[in-house]
């Protein structure tokens, strides 16, 4: 019986392998160039902003934290363990050690730094996700309290814009395609409404502090290294020993995104785009009858096997109904006509070939 719990991958746990950059983005970045998927849009030097980025050595902070670096900026970044302190110096920007919880310590990190621009990219999803509701505490937590500290401090500092990520993956069950505007599943059963209403107190937060200009970016599944869908992620190796079902029909259209778009997205956000939310998401849902089969081909893997809503409500948790059978696809739209989101992978077949290639 599984134990996955088909939790949500898009803050970045899933592997356990030691802190670096990924392959490709160091490969491009000594390349100097890379095609169609080319990172020179966000190398080219403009004014430098001084940017301090909250929790800057997860699987989307490192390569973002690069990117800002090349790009020019003047990067402070946070962590909460002292043996990535050298992970942060290594890229170029400057460490601040920092548990996001302490309300001292966020308060004199960013009053040091000083930021025009803070990126908040916190969370505590590293660990294996073998209980749904306590895998999430912390991060409900940093998502609260967390993003209020850091709210405060960055009004204080004289802040002008905060970009912060969410999800996109917590709308209301229903018909159709969802955007930003779409009601939020307010009603879920729990562990899922307690993560969508921390989810929506930083949101609220990020966007409300007056004087600041709050962009919030709803970030879709994440997959690529260091990720649950990546190699040697929690996803991946239980696709690979049949231990992720496919729940009932199968139809929650899961809204993927790549690392390297999900970072593409937030360096563009540090200067484009109006304050309010913003879906960061592929072109393409991916239904899970369709998407799970297809990655677990790609991984010499044995076909899904198929359980019941029932089943997977009682072996798993309700997540993986909502996940697997209710969720709706979500547009890029609004990020593409005011953030200009260029994807390198509009569709997660592409993307998913690639990366286990």
């Amino acid at each position: 019986m599984s134990h996955v719990s088909h939790g949500a991958p898009a803050h970045g746990r899933g592997s356990s392998r030691a802190a670096s950059l990924p392959d490709w983005f160091t490969e491009h970045r000594a390349a100097g160039h890379d095609g169609d998927r080319g990172w020179s849009h966000l190398l080219q030097r403009g004014d430098a902003v001084r940017i301090f980025v909250a929790g800057g050595t997860g699987v989307v902070g490192r390569p973002l934290v690069q990117a800002l670096v090349d790009r020019g900026h003047d990067v402070t970044a946070s962590t909460h363990r002292s043996e990535n302190v050298s992970v942060v110096e290594t890229l170029g920007a400057r460490p601040a050690l920092m548990n996001g919880l302490d309300e001292a310590a966020v308060r004199q990190a960013v009053l040091d730094a000083a930021p025009e621009v803070i990126i908040n990219q916190i969370t505590a999803l590293s660990a294996p996700s073998r209980d749904y509701g306590k895998w999430l505490e912390t991060t409900n937590r940093l998502r609260s309290e967390g993003t209020k500290t850091l709210m405060a401090a960055a009004h204080e500092a004289g802040t002008r814009r905060v970009v912060a990520q969410s999800a996109s993956f917590m709308t209301e069950p229903g018909s159709g395609p969802t955007d930003e505007s779409t009601p939020l599943y307010l009603d879920a059963p729990e562990p899922i409404r307690t993560h969508i209403q921390a989810n929506i107190a930083a949101e609220t937060l990020v966007v409300g502090t007056p004087g600041i200009e709050g962009v919030v970016l709803r970030y879709g599944f994440l997959y690529g290294e260091g990720t649950a869908i990546g190699p040697g992620g929690e996803w991946a190796t239980a696709i690979e020993s049949g231990d992720l079902p496919i729940v009932g029909e199968g139809t929650g259209r899961y809204p993927f995104v790549h690392v390297r778009d999900a970072v593409t997205a937030t360096v563009q956000a540090v200067d484009r785009g109006g304050p309010g939310v913003y879906n960061v998401v592929g072109d393409e849902p991916a239904p899970q009858a369709e998407w799970l089969p297809y990655l677990a081909q790609i991984l010499g893997a044995p076909p899904p096997r198929r359980i019941s809503a029932e089943q997977a409500e009682e072996q798993i948790g309700v997540q993986a109904v909502y996940y697997g059978t209710q969720l709706r696809a979500a547009s890029n739209a609004r990020a593409k006509a005011e953030l200009g989101l260029s994807l390198a992978y509009p569709s997660w077949r592409e993307g998913f070939r690639e990366l286990f290639a």
